[in-house]
């Protein structure tokens, strides 16, 4: 299998022009195929990867809980695999459309779930209801500080009875696993396949990079289009979760060659992961000034989503974006350019306090407020 390098990669390009047809696997590296697995809502679709040992196979990410998923996996172990078992999962993170179907495939072929601690412990805990956020004293807290109505938490739950239908529900996880950390090396067939970990998203995000193949399956760490969600949740109301982000992608600048693919778990594969990194750093940057410009004057969280979203949000999309506005709160505060204060009802407001401000400002030039915050 060989694909097309671009002469420079300055610039995003994109080898494939669509996905994979259903249920079937598309090679895009020796040794390497792309399974585009069917999801609701307007990602349409997650990417998922095969790698082939010398008699067997292993799986990266393996879509959401629900019927669909099943049943383009039946196709999939009937007709793709030439009859090779798969001796491995590996799940880049703990999100339900990575995971959701991990304890089906390892239980089939009765062989290991391969995860980082933080992502597996964690996915056990919110699969038996520890993250449950949407009753109780701590979310409601937390909701009330950043300026949400009483009735919030009932908003929320009405929400997620119906994504749970969907198959968005964490799933129940394998009870045991093998654990990657960063800087591991696990050999599949041929190739060395090194851990990286990356943070923000979720806790202890795991990429694959090859070296041999100049190969880097990103999961939801790094995409071409989309900027994954990176939000503080009541679960952890105090959480640096964008410093984490920001400190990764440079770090992911500072090990990953700019002539790498990137195999990402969501639009299409693509060459030019060094202006993509940039791109997202940028990013953040300019909607973190955008903040600190709205707050000369005292603001509450709910009321800094206009800057970072162009239109009325629904009860989940206002439960993300809030999640996204504190995690730029939260880095700002860090960085001392906004101090936090609490008034007589619980709710925060925040206040520009970096005098060099009115010298970086720039509001009439920033990126255009995103049209909803993203789903992955």
């Amino acid at each position: 299998m060989s694909i097309t390098t671009p002469k420079s990669f300055d610039e995003i390009t994109y080898p494939f022009d669509e996905r994979p047809a259903r249920g079937k696997l598309q090679a895009v590296a020796p040794g390497v195929y792309w399974l585009a697995m069917p999801m609701s809502g307007s990602l349409a679709y997650i990417n998922l990867y095969l790698l082939e040992d010398h008699d067997s196979w292993w799986i990266v990410d393996t879509g959401l809980a629900n019927a669909e998923t099943s049943a383009v996996w039946e196709e999939v172990f009937t007709n793709e695999l030439g009859g090779k078992p798969v001796v491995g999962v590996i799940c880049t993170h703990m999100h339900p459309d990575h995971i959701g179907q991990a304890k089906d495939i390892t239980d089939r072929f009765r062989c290991p779930l391969y995860m980082t601690q933080s992502e597996y412990y964690q996915a056990r805990t919110f699969a038996n209801g520890g993250g449950n956020s949407r009753s109780g004293w701590i979310g409601e807290r937390f909701y009330t500080q950043a300026g949400m109505p009483k009735d919030y938490l009932q908003q929320l739950a009405k929400m997620w009875e119906s994504r749970e239908s969907e198959g968005m529900s964490m799933p129940t996880m394998v009870q045991g696993y093998e654990r990657l950390h960063d800087g591991q090396i696990l050999r599949i067939g041929d190739t060395d396949w090194q851990i990286i970990v990356g943070s923000g998203h979720s806790p202890e995000h795991a990429c694959l990079y090859s070296s041999a193949l100049k190969v880097l399956i990103s999961g939801d760490q790094i995409l071409p289009i989309i900027t994954s969600n990176v939000s503080v949740h009541p679960t952890e109301p105090n959480a640096n979760p964008l410093k984490n982000w920001m400190d990764s992608h440079d770090h992911f600048l500072e090990v990953i060659p700019q002539d790498t693919f990137v195999l990402p778990a969501h639009n299409l594969p693509f060459f030019g992961v060094r202006p993509r990194l940039r791109d997202l750093i940028h990013h953040h940057e300019d909607r973190m000034l955008a903040i600190e410009e709205a707050c000369v004057e005292p603001q509450i969280a709910k009321d800094l989503l206009p800057v970072l979203f162009a239109r009325k949000l629904d009860s989940r999309q206002m439960m993300m974006a809030l999640g996204e506005a504190i995690a730029h709160i939260h880095l700002l505060l860090h960085r001392n350019r906004l101090q936090r204060s609490e008034d007589d009802e619980g709710v925060f407001h925040y206040r520009s306090v970096d005098p060099s401000l009115s010298r970086r400002a720039h509001p009439d030039d920033h990126e255009a407020p995103d049209d909803q915050p993203a789903y992955v």
